[in-house]
């Protein structure tokens, strides 16, 4: 994408976030947190006992590119086509990275309050969590997590 700013409207952004969550489901991966932002988003989602996440996310990134190019009339134009992924296999960093996915949008400064940013999971996650895991996620910096988000 070379940090290209494709999805700087409500109506990409939408487009993004709603397409990722379909495709996820259609895979049968469970989001546990998500950011969707002009030029990029990251996911944190628990994977089905057999998840193929080469083929969702390339799967997504077709969906995506088809659809976007199709709104803004550029066919062929090569929109999403590299992801980095981890596995993360201590509880301290999951905590953390779902904290920080969900407050991607505050740290690019799109937001003050990430529950307020419609393309992102925080205020799903306040509705359906529970107050004390609310805070217990909270409490995880998101100043060690070393992910790819220099855009």
């Amino acid at each position: 994408m070379q940090k290209r700013h494709l999805f700087r409207d409500a109506s990409g952004l939408s487009l993004m976030r709603d397409l990722l969550l379909e495709r996820l489901g259609e895979c049968g991966w469970e989001p546990r947190a998500w950011a969707c932002l002009s030029n990029h988003y990251h996911v944190l989602a628990l994977s089905p006992e057999v998840g193929d996440l080469t083929r969702l996310i390339r799967g997504f990134h077709s969906k995506l590119s088809i659809a976007l190019n199709k709104r803004d009339r550029t066919p062929g134009r090569r929109v999403m086509y590299q992801f980095w992924d981890r596995c993360i296999t201590y509880e301290n960093g999951y905590f953390a990275r779902l904290n920080y996915v969900m407050h991607n949008p505050v740290k690019h400064g799109v937001v003050e309050d990430a529950r307020v940013y419609p393309f992102c999971s925080a205020r799903w996650f306040r509705e359906t969590q529970t107050p004390a895991f609310c805070r217990r996620v909270a409490s995880y910096g998101t100043e060690r997590v070393n992910e790819p988000d220099d855009f």
